[in-house]
């Protein structure tokens, strides 16, 4: 299906951070209340045509900062071979499984085509990535095993230093949807992208309650509370306010 326009009418809702009060949040009501999911391996075509197989694992992942690569590092150690395709691969010498790019920053390496944690189809160990599977055997969330790029996928956290008139300022945490323009220019090249895309807009309940752990990191427990009410009351009013142009009418 057709995916929609970049720019489409929003509403937003703004308010201090609980447990900050430097910061204020400027959520996305209308992609936190949209029925968005992930459909890896459920319709996903992937971001390029000729590998449908890969969802968004195909460039690799970058790493936030040194900390988020020591994190992914220490549960890199606890994969297996029967848990990761690629592991003689990515073992094979000390960070094997970490590459530079053309700008020197630091990712997960590509192999074969595709990030070097994903398990091709076929593979006994389960298809998708060695680390979220981790994550799922030993009973925690996927944000505890991976890189921050990937389980903060769909959703996209930026700051902004605002000052006002009277002279004061505060630092602006705006929460909303991973869209294409989230990946800079090379973005607009996908051959396909879900978060637009209806065929993914099929959950059974809205987006800030399916990826209740991963706003919760994003925000701290506080701030995610404060956006239940305001998600909760922009849903009691969809009939007058913005909705997802992807979800289902």
């Amino acid at each position: 299906m057709p995916e929609t326009d970049l720019v489409i009418p929003r509403a937003f809702i703004e308010f201090p951070d609980p447990a900050d009060e430097s910061q204020v949040f400027r959520c996305d009501l209308t992609w936190l209340t949209s029925q968005y999911m992930c459909v890896f391996g459920q319709g996903c075509c992937g971001i390029y045509a000729d590998r449908p197989d890969d969802g968004c694992c195909t460039l690799g992942a970058h790493f936030s900062d040194k900390d988020d690569e020591k994190k992914t590092a220490s549960f890199v150690k606890q994969l297996t071979p029967e848990t990761w395709q690629f592991h003689a691969e990515g073992t094979r010498s000390k960070k094997a499984w970490v590459e530079t790019d053309e700008d020197g920053d630091r990712k997960t390496a590509v192999h074969e085509g595709a990030c070097i944690f994903l398990n091709r189809p076929g593979f006994e160990g389960g298809y998708g990535c060695a680390l979220h599977v981790l994550a799922l055997s030993k009973g925690m969330e996927p944000l505890e095993t991976k890189p921050d790029v990937c389980w903060q996928l769909p959703i996209r956290r930026t700051f902004r230093d605002v000052e006002l008139p009277d002279g004061s300022e505060y630092t602006e945490v705006s929460i909303g949807e991973y869209d294409r323009r989230g990946w800079g220019p090379g973005g607009h090249d996908f051959d396909w992208y879900c978060t637009g895309n209806p065929d993914a807009h099929v959950a059974p309940e809205p987006l800030y309650v399916t990826n209740e752990p991963e706003l919760v990191e994003l925000m701290g427990r506080p701030a995610y509370d404060e956006l239940v009410v305001h998600c909760e009351r922009h849903l009691a009013s969809r009939s007058v306010m913005a909705l997802h142009p992807a979800d289902p009418h």
